[in-house]
């Protein structure tokens, strides 16, 4: 079905109900497992992602998929009027949207969502330098600036319901990439609490094998202190999850993960879900899902996806767009999750009276098949590492503007220059399997690159040269005559301190890639989508990966 649309006419109509609404969204907040509205009625999540693919480039590094740019879907305000009133169509409360420019304008966009009483679930990650790489890990300040920015930005909006710290960071392979994520949990976390926010803290997780998926649902959301404190817990646990496919029943595909979950201690919810191996999509899991066989352990999910999406498993999708953005064409995919949506009667219950605050129990030990530490890295700390890279003597100067891949390069050849000089690189990386992480792990990746390539400078004498490295440094004439290490001794006194984040100033880039990143979708191959997250350019895995330096091995970001 065709339908084509004045959006300017739309969008005035849309403004105008906005400024006449006297009764804003209600708010809804977490009691225990589950989530209430402010009359005390369980809500449900009956969502769709939304947000159109980025560019995807196949690479060896890329195995996941994940387009290097994105769109910014609700900073456009001419497609979200064009696009509202089929999300009313399919009876949507929510949307999931995996990465936004917080130095755009989303008024319109948000403000038209909240007076049709949709919700938004935001992924704070972006592109390139705003995301917890899943093979180079680090929880630095450039991260933690990118998603204060982003709250900052949508904290002014009633109809956030929460915000994700990551999509799929963890796979079976890299199960020690959980003490980053839950790091980033409690920093989070804590800026929310200090902004007093309700939004919630949430994890959008691969569905895997259980020796590793249930460990680290429940490493999120318990307490490492053994005092019941939610300060490290996520919120709201995302699955990811396409095993039903075709006209499967619960038995079949999803009796297993509710089990599992059955005891789970906060909010639980399919993040994705739409298998598109065993065309066509049927809908059905929505019964299910909603129904007596669920319910009791799931609060909804989030169909994959109103807007084309490509992955290995195949096109997702149920609308299509004109090329001059104007016309809707939905496809048959559409019309069968409309029909499945609006056979949905939310259950009221448990009543919110009667369900107990959520517990949060000690974490899981490590096992073979679960490598995480129970210690986490440290907040990280702007002033510090700021105040370190005034003092470095040799600074990293960018002979390009687009230096996101070259910082990786960099580092590579920097720490393999060091060690060859007698010195290591084990100050700027971490290991989330021991808990151990160097002074500088929480600095941004070019401060980290000036710290090398100054020690690197100081074991050759100061040579000018050595400071170089082709055209990408300068020596700071304005540093101390100590040594880079000394420095960091200084600058960073306190290495594995934990406190509550501040503000960011304004000016840092919020931008990423300049406007846009991803939609999601699971990395397995058994009908997931592609996520749109690309989390390795950064730091140039490929080249970079995991370097063995003086006999240790440190994970770098």
């Amino acid at each position: 079905m065709t339908k084509s649309l004045g959006a300017s006419a739309l969008f005035t109509l849309l403004t105008a109900l906005v400024a006449t609404s006297v009764q804003a969204i209600p708010r809804i907040t977490r009691t225990g497992r589950y989530l209430y509205d402010e009359s005390g009625t369980r809500f449900y999540i009956k969502g769709i992602a939304y947000q159109e693919q980025g560019a995807v480039v196949a690479s060896d590094d890329n195995p996941f998929g994940e387009p290097s740019t994105f769109i910014d879907p609700l900073a456009l305000p001419d497609a979200c009027s064009r696009d509202l009133p089929f999300l009313q169509e399919l009876g949507v409360n929510t949307i999931r949207v995996y990465s936004v420019n917080s130095s755009l304008n989303h008024d319109a966009c948000m403000n038209a969502f909240s007076a049709a009483g949709i919700y938004t679930i935001i992924d704070l990650a972006l592109p390139l330098n705003g995301s917890i790489d899943r093979l180079s890990p680090s929880w630095s300040t450039n991260i933690l600036d990118q998603y204060i920015h982003t709250i900052d930005t949508f904290s002014k909006y009633d109809n956030v319901l929460a915000y994700n710290i990551g999509n799929e960071v963890v796979v079976q392979e890299s199960t020690q990439v959980a003490p980053y994520v839950k790091a980033a949990a409690r920093d989070t976390k804590a800026y929310l609490k200090s902004q007093d926010s309700s939004a919630l803290v949430g994890y959008a997780a691969i569905n895997g094998a259980s020796n590793w998926r249930e460990p680290l649902a429940n490493y999120l959301s318990c307490d490492l202190t053994g005092s019941n404190s939610d300060a490290t817990a996520i919120d709201l646990y995302g699955l990811n999850d396409y095993s039903w496919c075709g006209d499967s029943n619960f038995q079949s595909s999803y009796a297993g993960i509710t089990n599992a979950f059955a005891n789970y201690n906060v909010v639980a919810y399919l993040s994705e879900f739409g298998c598109i191996s065993s065309p066509p999509r049927l809908w059905t899991e929505s019964g299910a899902l909603f129904g007596s066989d669920m319910n009791t352990v799931w609060s909804g999910g989030i169909a994959f996806s109103y807007f084309p999406a490509q992955s290995a498993a195949g096109q997702f999708g149920m609308v299509t767009i004109s090329s001059d953005s104007r016309t809707v064409t939905t496809s048959d995919d559409f019309d069968r999750l409309r029909t499945q949506y609006g056979l949905v009667t939310f259950i009221n219950s448990p009543s919110q009276s009667s369900v107990a605050a959520a517990t949060y129990p000690t974490c899981p030990a490590s096992t073979s098949t679960f490598l995480a530490s129970s210690t986490l890295p440290p907040t990280p700390n702007e002033a510090a590492c700021n105040c370190l890279e005034s003092s470095l003597s040799c600074r990293f100067t960018p002979a390009t503007s687009n230096y996101t891949t070259v910082v990786g390069e960099l580092l590579n050849v920097g720490c393999s220059l060091l060690g060859q000089s007698g010195g290591s690189c084990t100050e700027i990386g971490g290991n989330g399997q021991t808990g151990v992480y160097g002074r500088l792990s929480g600095c941004d990746p070019t401060i980290k690159l000036s710290y090398v390539m100054s020690q690197f400078y100081e074991a050759n004498d100061r040579n000018p040269q050595s400071c170089s490295f082709a055209g990408n440094g300068t020596v700071n004439p304005l540093a101390p005559t100590g040594s880079a290490s000394s420095a960091a001794s200084s600058c960073i006194a306190n290495p594995s301190a934990v406190f509550t984040p501040s503000a960011v100033p304004t000016t840092a880039n919020s931008g990423a890639t300049g406007g846009a990143t991803t939609t999601g979708g699971s990395g397995t191959n058994t009908g997931a989508a592609a996520s749109l997250i690309d989390t390795n350019a950064l730091l140039g895995t490929g080249l970079m990966g995991i370097i063995s330096v003086l006999g240790a091995i440190w994970t770098l970001a």
